[in-house]
């Protein structure tokens, strides 16, 4: 069995009249992130985490943002193509840990929904989906509430 490891990362602006998306879920706040796509900082970082485990390059190479194929779209619909192309490699997500570094809002509360969809999108159980979130204590552009980030490291098995 092949078992390998990748890490991801991602970050977007946030600005006011913009959906804020995160892990496939809208999120209730006056500031949306700004992207080529939907913008979900979450997902994105997922996607790069399973690309780099696997060694198929990044979402940038794999979906570029020049690409008017993709502007506007659905980040749920990338995860899954990432999905197929790890399937097509004969590899397997045995388990995805991701942080969100946001100052405002919240995103406790929308935690089990963002698992949910994740799970469904993923195909994978819950329990192999963790999500957690931190501030930066006012610091920074997220602590200014300028920007999202978010960081995932996922396990890949294969045969």
């Amino acid at each position: 069995m092949k078992i390998r490891v990748g890490f991801g990362y991602d970050v977007h602006p946030l600005k006011e009249g913009y959906d804020f998306w995160l892990g496939g879920v809208k999120i209730d706040h006056p500031k949306g992130a700004v992207g080529h796509s939907d913008a979900d900082a979450l997902i994105h970082a997922m996607c790069d985490a399973f690309l780099g485990a696997a060694n198929l390059g990044d979402i940038g190479t794999n979906f570029p943002d020049t690409s008017a194929e993709y502007k506007g779209i659905d980040s749920k619909i990338l995860l899954k193509k990432v999905v197929q192309m790890l399937k097509k490699e004969g590899y397997e997500i045995g388990n995805v840990d991701c942080t969100v570094c946001l100052q405002s809002p919240k995103i406790a509360p929308y935690v089990p929904e963002i698992k949910k969809v994740l799970t469904e999108t993923l195909k994978i159980p819950s329990k192999n989906i963790s999500i957690k979130a931190t501030t930066t204590e006012k610091l920074g552009f997220i602590g200014r509430e300028e920007g999202v980030s978010a960081y995932a490291v996922a396990l890949l098995m294969g045969y």
